[in-house]
């Protein structure tokens, strides 16, 4: 897509780092932008924010790991605008530990957010812009940890590497059927967002009941580098993050 003035973006984990980034990098383009987050306050402070800078922009608070919520989402989007253009699926969450000592709970949020999100955003936007015709584009967010596997962060690089692979799948099967969706995967290194603090999202029915295991010297070294890098990392500016971006079609 070239001329996006006019055009319609949705994007999830829109409240702040990369997402707050691509919103308004979508607004200085003149496109109409809907933002989408579980974190209510902070995306209450994203849309004054973009209105009071001209942005034509919609809020809806969105728990991308429900699939009620994306499709709610999906809906409200075709309702106040009649056409999406652009969907990005950027929400994700992280947790640190050893493999082997994540609970059922880690695995159920971070895949929950980190690849449900991606699907449930495919199965409520893809078959609504086929119908819709024309072009438009997809862009899920994965990272480096989709091509690498980073000790300390399995579930994390299970979800990436599994956005990876679905984002190239969909892309083959839209070029099958020639349409003009065309599909992106973004793999940044780090960036300066707060994902390292993911739990003061997490939801009740997801939070372990007891978490008292004391880190090893080599493990909080670790942990404490990784916060490091991502403090370090480049800012989440308008405009695309840094790092790979793979663009399929």
């Amino acid at each position: 897509m070239k001329n996006l003035h006019e055009k319609v973006a949705v994007v999830t984990g829109a409240a702040s780092g990369i997402g707050r980034a691509m919103a308004g990098a979508f607004a200085a383009e003149g496109m109409k932008v809907v933002l989408a987050d579980v974190e209510a306050g902070a995306l209450s402070r994203a849309e004054s924010e973009m209105k009071t800078g001209g942005a034509t922009v919609l809020a809806v608070v969105t728990d991308v790991s429900r699939a009620a919520d994306v499709e709610t989402l999906a809906q409200r989007a075709f309702d106040a605008f009649g056409a999406v253009h652009v969907v990005c699926n950027n929400a994700g969450v992280a947790v640190a530990k050893d493999i082997w000592e994540y609970t059922l709970a880690d695995w159920q949020w971070v895949l929950g957010v980190n690849l449900w999100g991606v699907i449930h955003g495919i199965r409520s936007f893809v078959p609504r812009m086929l119908t819709q015709g024309g072009e438009g584009h997809i862009v899920n967010t994965a990272s480096v940890a989709g091509l690498t596997s980073t000790p300390r962060m399995g579930p994390y690089n299970v979800s990436k590497h599994a956005v990876v692979t679905l984002s190239e799948t969909l892309q083959r099967e839209l070029l099958l059927r020639g349409s003009g969706l065309k599909v992106s995967v973004l793999c940044p290194g780090f960036v300066a967002t707060r994902i390292m603090d993911s739990e003061r999202n997490r939801p009740a029915d997801l939070t372990n009941t007891a978490d008292t295991a004391e880190l090893s010297p080599q493990e909080e070294l670790v942990e404490q580098m990784a916060r490091q890098l991502v403090a370090a990392g480049a800012p989440a500016r308008a405009g695309w993050p840094a790092g790979r971006r793979r663009r399929q079609g």
